[in-house]
């Protein structure tokens, strides 16, 4: 008499002697690097696809950003020295005396060149996101350099084409008792970095808000095949 035949299990139970073969569909990946393949292609191929220029051509940007920067700070010379309030001054027959001993033009001064630089450094700030739209550490160097550059032009061409800076002869020029300007004399030095900062803090929040995104490294990429789990106990 022939003994029944006994079915064969189901494909996803193993005997007690197996439970340590793993699943064919489940082995264990590569190691990153091994082979040449790394963990997350896609996701390398996507950043790669949106890294920025080399570092030569960043060198060269951040360069000519700087002198456009700095050559634009004649600009702001010109307009310091024409919005600015004038100091009045009085002279008599020994000495030279403010006319307004309360008058607050000298603090107007450093105001209205302290304003015009925090303007000039958020338009160049924005008009270098929108030419290249990239951040990086070159073009933020550029931006702090040409902005510091600039300011120092400004404070120069502001006191060349402000009145003059020989007090006696131009008292003596207009005559005792008459009132003139005194000299533009940046006194808050300070106010020399407020274009850096201004055009700093402009770019980084464009970028923060418009800038490219960099893509999700465990973002599965849409034609990488999806890694089967392991077989149900």
């Amino acid at each position: 008499m022939t003994a029944p035949l006994t079915p064969p299990p189901p494909p996803h139970e193993q005997s007690s002697g197996d439970r340590r073969q793993p699943h064919p569909d489940w082995q264990a990946q590569p190691a990153p690097g091994a082979a040449g393949h790394p963990v997350y292609p896609g996701a390398y191929e996507v950043s790669y696809g949106q890294d920025g220029p080399g570092m030569k051509t960043e060198l060269r940007e951040a360069a000519v950003i700087t002198v456009a920067v700095a050559l634009a700070g004649a600009l702001l010379g010109v307009l310091w020295a024409w919005l600015t309030p004038h100091v009045p001054l009085v002279a008599d027959a020994t000495a030279v005396y403010l006319k307004d001993t309360e008058g607050e033009q000298a603090i107007g001064v450093d105001g209205t060149f302290t304003l015009l630089a925090l303007g000039f450094g958020a338009v160049s700030a924005l008009v270098v996101f929108l030419l290249r739209r990239r951040g990086g550490v070159p073009l933020v160097i550029a931006l702090a350099l040409g902005g510091l550059l600039g300011s120092l032009l400004a404070w120069r061409i502001g006191i060349w084409l402000g009145p003059t800076q020989n007090v006696v002869a131009h008292a003596k020029a207009v005559g005792k008792g008459i009132t003139f300007s005194a000299p533009l004399k940046l006194g808050a030095k300070g106010a020399l970095l407020a274009w850096s900062l201004s055009a700093l803090v402009v770019h980084l929040g464009l970028m923060a808000l418009f800038g490219p995104r960099d893509p999700d490294p465990y973002e599965q990429h849409p034609h990488q095949p999806t890694q089967p789990g392991p077989p149900a106990a």
